[in-house]
C-alpha cells in the first residue's frame, strides 16, 4: 500500500528572503508547489500585516492564493507573549485568551493544526481544549529540543489529553530531537567566531560519543580555559539532542502535523545531523499520514559568510525526503 505521508514546508524557511524583500508569499506558495510541497504552514505573527486584527478580506486572500497555487494551508504557528507588559506577565486567564484568539483565527483560515509552543503549560491548554474543540483545531505542543517525546513536562501534556479523551490536543514534534550528530555549520560559524579547530573538534567528538553537555561544558570552559565562541559552541551541546527515532511510532496517535527541522542538505542529498535515514522508516512503521513541513534554521549559521538560498536548501530537502521515502516503502 502507497504510503500516505505528505510534503509541505514552512514558511519560516523563507524568512532571510522575506524579511529582506526578496520573496514575497505568492512567491512562497509557488515555489512550494513547484516542488511539490502541498503543505503551507504560516506564522500570523510574522506573515500577516496587521496581526491580531486579520479581516476577512485577508483571509479570503490567504485561501484564494493556496488554491490558486495548488497548495492548503496546514498549520497555525501561535506565539504567547507572556511578557508583552512591562509591569507584569499575563494572567492565567489572558494567556488562555490570547490562544483562543489564535483558534480563532485558525479557524477561519480553514487550517485545522495549531502549533503550540513547548513553555505553554499544560492547565492552561486543558483550559483551551472546550476551544478547540468547537472550532475543529488540534493544538499540538511542540516538542522542540532539549524536551523529547518522553521529557516528563511533554507527558503532562500526554497526560491530560488522555484523562479528558480528546482528539484536540496533543503533541507536534519538531524534528532538531533527532540530531544525530553536531551540525558542520554550526561548527564552522563557531570556528570563524574564534573558536580554535582543534576545541571545536573536541565538542564534535564528544557529541558523537553523546557524552552529558554539562560534562562537555566544564571541560571546554575549565580545563580548556575556553572563550568566548568555543564556550557558546559546548553549550549548543544542550540543544542537539538525539532522541531515540524508533520510539516516534509510539506517539504518532497524538501528532497531527510534523515540524521537519533542519540546517542544511548538502550537494549529495544527506542531512549531516538529523537521523532522517532513522526517523522517515518509524513514520512508515507507524502509519504517519500527515505533513513533513520543512523547517529551514541554516540561515543564521551562514549569512556571515555567504548570501542565504532558502529555496535551494527546502529543495535539497524535499529530494532527500522522496529518496528516503522511496527507500524505505521498498524496505517494508
Amino acid at each position: 500500500m502507497p504510503h500516505q505521508i505528505k510534503r509541505g514546508v514552512s514558511l519560516y524557511s523563507f524568512q532571510e528572503e522575506l524579511f529582506l524583500g526578496q520573496m514575497t508569499i505568492v512567491d512562497c506558495f509557488a515555489f512550494a508547489a513547484s516542488i511539490g510541497a502541498t503543505g503551507v504552514e504560516v506564522l500570523p505573527e510574522q506573515n500577516m500585516p496587521g496581526f491580531p486584527h486579520i479581516s476577512d478580506a485577508d483571509v479570503a486572500w490567504w485561501k484564494d492564493t493556496a488554491a490558486k497555487h495548488g497548495v492548503e494551508l496546514t498549520c497555525y504557528d501561535m506565539f504567547l507573549d507572556t511578557k508583552v507588559r512591562k509591569d507584569r506577565p499575563m494572567t492565567d486567564e489572558e494567556q488562555v485568551e490570547s490562544i483562543v484568539r489564535d483558534l480563532r483565527l485558525c479557524n477561519r483560515l480553514g487550517i485545522r493544526n495549531m502549533r503550540i509552543l513547548v513553555f505553554v503549560r499544560p492547565d492552561i491548554l486543558e483550559k483551551c481544549v472546550p476551544y478547540a474543540e468547537e472550532l475543529d483545531v488540534h493544538m499540538g505542543v511542540e516538542v522542540h529540543a532539549p524536551w523529547h517525546m518522553e521529557h516528563a513536562w511533554i507527558l503532562r501534556t500526554v497526560e491530560v489529553a488522555d484523562r479528558l479523551g480528546t482528539g484536540h490536543l496533543g503533541l507536534l514534534p519538531d524534528m532538531g530531537i533527532f540530531n544525530k550528530h553536531y551540525p558542520p555549520v554550526w561548527r564552522d560559524r563557531f570556528i570563524r567566531q574564534g573558536a580554535r579547530p582543534e576545541v571545536a573538534d573536541f565538542i564534535v567528538q564528544q557529541h558523537e560519543e553523546k557524552i552529558m553537555a554539562e560534562y562537555t561544558i566544564y571541560e571546554v570552559a575549565v580545563k580548556m580555559q575556553g572563550n568566548k565562541a568555543e564556550i557558546g559552541m559546548a553549550e549548543m551541546l544542550r540543544h542537539t539532542p538525539y532522541s531515540n527515532p524508533k520510539r516516534i511510532k509510539d506517539y504518532i496517535p497524538y501528532f497531527r502535523h510534523i515540524q521537519a527541522k533542519f540546517y542544511e542538505v548538502d550537494e549529495n542529498l544527506v542531512d549531516p545531523s538529523i537521523a532522517y535515514g532513522e526517523v522517515i522508516p518509524a513514520l512508515l512503521e507507524g502509519g504517519w499520514k500527515g505533513y513533513l513541513s520543512s523547517e529551514y534554521e541554516g540561515n543564521r549559521w551562514i549569512q556571515d559568510v555567504q548570501p542565504v538560498d532558502s529555496r535551494e536548501q527546502v529543495r535539497r530537502q524535499h529530494l532527500m525526503f522522496e529518496r528516503l521515502l522511496t527507500q524505505a516503502e521498498g524496505a517494508n
